[in-house]
């Protein structure tokens, strides 16, 4: 399969792939949830070319992923700004932290901590079901057609 294959796949997997599936998209996304927002602090703390940080904004943006507003008007400048559907991707960055503290972290722990601000307590992000509250592990899970498998 082509990456240019996934967006038309139906696996709702492959179809978020072909959004965020790039390693640069998903520092982009980390770096929004840490509160980057303009283009030059993106390109800076990534290191990487314009080029390639105006084709995953480009791309999070015509997906509805950030809002592009501009917050200067002479000459005009914008940033970027997580968008519901944005924030949503936040268990999936927290998930993909977790999996790097717990295997990459090296000796000395992990790189960043997370405290959850309503309780004031360093967290380990936990997925649990929607319905009763229990813990989720892969496990725990079945999969099984729904409604729209093998819909066009």
């Amino acid at each position: 399969m082509k990456w240019e294959d996934l967006a038309d796949q139906p696996c709702s997997i492959s179809r978020a792939l072909a959004v965020i599936g790039d390693r640069w998209t998903l520092m982009i996304l980390r770096d929004c949830f840490l509160g980057v927002r303009r283009f030059e602090a993106f390109q800076q703390r990534l290191g990487i070319s314009r080029t390639i940080v105006t084709d995953r904004l480009r791309t999070l943006v015509n997906e509805g992923v950030l809002e592009r507003r501009a917050y200067q008007h002479n000459p005009v400048r914008h940033d970027y700004r997580l968008t519901d559907k944005g924030r949503d991707l936040h268990p999936v960055v927290m998930a993909i932290a977790h999996f790097g503290d717990a295997y990459y972290a090296g000796e000395a722990g992990p790189p960043v901590l997370r405290r959850h601000k309503a309780c004031g307590c360093d967290f380990h992000p936990v997925q649990v079901c929607s319905e009763c509250g229990e813990p989720i592990t892969a496990r725990a899970v079945e999969a099984r057609a729904g409604a729209g498998f093998g819909a066009p």
